[in-house]
């Protein structure tokens, strides 16, 4: 029905409640975001997530458990824009991604519950912000794009901002910790 919600994802023809607010979906990501998760963990950390009750979908259908929580997580049959390289990180650009959706919803949204595509409708239409320049800067850069004069400033100023950082595995942050006790850091 049109303008309807889910809470429910149809696998192997059964509905399964699903959990809808949006920090599911943020925990979803953060796992996706892993370098310490294989895939399989990773698709693991999705299910047990997003499904209330994940073991109660049969082994035979979890592909299609999978394919559906995708879809929930997309915000349904929304169009898709592609990036060459990431744009967004959840997790790293966290204080831009609230400030702007909660000066959309006019309101602090960590507070209470709020569906997962009410948060994506509010982040969608956050319209000229701090997080807005940020995603525009790291989409021209991905693309190859040339960066106006102000652009360049405002990467050169806040890099630490609008670069995306790699997330590192326990292994080499603690390669990094072993360099840096040699040198007394």
């Amino acid at each position: 029905m049109i303008g309807e919600l889910p809470y429910r994802l149809e696998v192997c023809g059964t509905a399964h409640k699903i959990r809808t607010d949006f920090r599911a979906a943020l925990t979803i990501f953060q796992a996706l975001d892993d370098p310490e998760l294989d895939d399989r963990e990773k698709q693991l950390a999705m299910l047990e997530c997003l499904y209330e009750k994940p073991e109660k979908i049969p082994s035979e259908f979890i592909e299609e458990a999978l394919e559906k929580a995708t879809w929930f997580l997309d915000c349904g049959d929304m169009p898709k824009r592609t990036f060459k390289e990431k744009t967004l990180d959840w997790e790293q650009d966290e204080s831009m991604i609230f400030s702007a959706i909660n000066k959309t919803a006019g309101r602090e949204v960590r507070l209470g519950y709020m569906h997962w595509w009410t948060f994506l409708g509010y982040f969608a239409e956050s319209g000229e912000t701090l997080l807005q320049t940020v995603l525009h800067l790291r989409h021209k850069m991905s693309n190859g794009k040339t960066l106006e004069k102000w652009e360049r400033e405002f990467v050169n100023e806040h890099r630490d901002l609008v670069m995306i950082r790699r997330r590192k595995t326990a292994e080499e942050k603690a390669e990094d910790d072993f360099v840096n006790s040699l040198f007394g850091q």
